[in-house]
């Protein structure tokens, strides 16, 4: 059985056509136009046309993410402040006349790496993505936590520390997102450095500062990440976004970080990996969760 993906982002909109193996029979991507959105909601109507005729059916389930809260329903993102304006409230089914399936890019990517990537075969599962900001997914006993107002798995903003009188966006001092977001990359490294990208090229080079703003934001994500062990107690945790990207850069001080807080229970450690599917993974992760809702309907 074959499903269609669209991945809304800021910058690009990308459509897949996945088969039930995960394997991409054909992608397409297309910039957004993010302040236009009759331009943004005629793209998506037009690759999920493409797509039907590739899929050579106007029945193969549909599935859309997006940045925001989706609805109880998964019918449309409820909240997304600031950005795509006339997202919120979009009923997308109504508007391209077949179900489709929405919930948030972050899930998306859970979803993704949960059916067919880094977490296959794993019932509980934490993944981050850790970009300009840090979102996140729950997946327990194969199911994805969406909890009340579908909020759940923002594990970006957990706080650090409670006497921090710096908040993040809602509103929880030292977040791990303000940690170790490229977000605050500017502020935490004092104007030196202006992407994550250039801090880690400068970490890799020896330089002194960049090596202490560097390990310092690892460190605050591995305490992050052994209390998130704590309380959900995933078989692996997964990390995507554009900072993963770092790879050893990252997982290697990480790793030496978690072996000092993770809590040793009977001799386990929790694997911490990197995602597999990165540019797609939310479009991936969409077709993903429409086929899972469609065969429960």
């Amino acid at each position: 059985m074959q499903s269609i993906g669209i991945d809304m982002g800021g910058t690009n909109i990308k459509g897949v056509l996945i088969n039930e193996e995960g394997s991409i029979l054909h992608e397409m991507q297309c910039s957004t136009n993010e302040k236009e959105s009759v331009y943004w909601k005629g793209v998506v109507a037009d690759m999920l046309h493409d797509l039907q005729q590739r899929s050579g059916s106007k029945n193969t389930p549909v599935g859309l993410s997006a940045p925001g809260l989706a609805g109880s329903n998964n019918d449309c993102i409820k909240l997304m402040p600031g950005r795509l304006e006339g997202l919120e409230h979009f009923v997308w089914t109504d508007y391209l006349k077949t179900q489709t399936w929405v919930l948030n890019d972050a899930h998306a990517a859970l979803m993704a790496e949960a059916k067919f990537g880094a977490g296959r075969g794993c019932s509980n599962i934490i993944l981050l993505t850790l970009g300009t900001g840090v979102g996140g997914g729950i997946m327990i006993n194969g199911e994805l936590h969406q909890g009340l107002l579908n909020r759940a798995g923002h594990l970006g903003h957990v706080m650090l520390n409670a006497d921090s009188d710096k908040c993040d966006v809602t509103n929880m001092p030292a977040s791990l997102e303000d940690a170790i977001g490229n977000c605050t990359i500017a502020q935490r490294s004092f104007g030196k450095f202006l992407s994550t990208h250039e801090l880690v090229g400068a970490y890799k080079e020896g330089d002194t500062f960049a090596t202490y703003v560097w390990l310092h934001s690892v460190k605050r994500l591995a305490v992050a990440l052994c209390a998130f062990i704590n309380i959900v107690s995933p078989e692996i945790i997964i990390l995507g976004g554009g900072i993963a990207q770092a790879g050893d850069d990252l997982f290697g001080p990480l790793n030496r970080f978690m072996n000092i807080f993770e809590w040793h229970h009977s001799g386990m450690r929790t694997p911490v990996v990197q995602a597999v599917f990165d540019e797609y993974s939310g479009a991936v992760g969409a077709a993903s969760f429409a086929l899972h809702k469609s065969s429960r309907h």
